[in-house]
């Protein structure tokens, strides 16, 4: 005979899986998919490498770009990033249907992306060098040529993931921010920003050659790279650049003065409209002289 501390075991069990969410019935919008649960007290203030990291204020964050786990029906591996630019959100596989969820700030229009990638190298606040393009547009970084060194005011934060994609890294990369109000945002160009607290979390919970996958605008899968269009440097030339290892550019700039030329402001020069002589063009015939005008009579045919 089966005791009852048994049977309250088994009791126990069978209670847990059925209150478990079926992902078919979930995804078929039968039942409701369990509601995130924000992780409290990540925020605070805290010392990093020499380094103070400010508090975040909670209360001015919205409660869906803190961190939180959440339900997440994948077929991805444990420790993959997926991330949504449409909803603004970065999930970390952590288990069957389930992910650390954390917001984040994407590319402004043109500069957003969409493929897979691996993170190939992570570093601790690490320097941040803006590209010539990048210092075309804002001559003020020129004091930053030789690269920015990292501290709270770097604008990669206290922590930054470098990704490539078949080997070649198109200068995007997952890193932290002090711009914390920014989050939610279409802000950077082309990289992923988050709440240093959160890319810190990150940084410890991803191991190098980690996949990535950059969902298209519409949620779906992506099948292919797809990455912006060239952007438009203000230097007189073309150049066709690889992208550089630091900062957050597009890899391949075009001068707009040469793409779009300007209109015409001189008068066309004049083509000789019969053959030359002594290589000059003859005069034109006078216009012959306009016909009188006839008035019609009402009983005219």
């Amino acid at each position: 005979m089966l005791n009852k501390p048994f049977l309250f075991a088994a009791w126990a069990v069978w209670a847990l899986s059925a209150c478990a969410p079926d992902p078919k019935m979930i995804e078929a919008g039968l039942v409701a998919a369990p509601e995130p649960k924000v992780i409290a007290g990540v925020y605070g203030a805290k010392e990093d490498g020499g380094f103070a990291i400010p508090a975040v204020p909670v209360e001015k964050l919205p409660a869906e770009f803190q961190r939180a786990s959440v339900y997440y029906s994948s077929q991805e591996a444990v420790g993959t990033v997926i991330i949504n630019p449409s909803e603004k959100h970065l999930y970390l596989i952590t288990g069957k249907n389930r992910a650390l969820r954390y917001g984040i700030s994407v590319g402004r229009d043109g500069f957003q992306w969409a493929g897979t990638a691996l993170i190939t190298s992570r570093q601790n606040w690490p320097t941040w060098t803006p590209p010539p393009e990048m210092i075309a547009r804002k001559p003020e970084l020129a004091k930053w040529e030789k690269g920015q060194p990292g501290g709270p005011e770097n604008p990669l934060g206290a922590r930054a993931l470098y990704l490539t994609t078949n080997g070649i890294d198109y200068g995007y990369r997952i890193h932290g921010t002090p711009e914390w109000f920014s989050i939610g945002k279409n802000a950077s160009s082309g990289c992923f920003r988050m709440i240093n607290q959160d890319v810190m979390d990150l940084y410890e919970r991803v191991q190098d050659g980690a996949k990535v996958v950059v969902l298209n605008r519409d949620g779906s899968y992506p099948t292919r790279l797809v990455v912006p269009p060239p952007q438009l440097p203000k230097d007189p030339e073309i150049t066709l650049t690889p992208v550089t290892a630091t900062g957050e550019d597009a890899p391949l700039k075009l001068n707009p003065a040469l793409l779009n030329p300007p209109a015409q402001t001189t008068a066309p020069a004049a083509v000789c409209p019969v053959p030359l002589v002594n290589g000059l063009c003859p005069p034109a015939p006078p216009a012959a002289a306009p016909l009188p005008s006839v008035s019609r009579s009402a009983n005219a045919p």
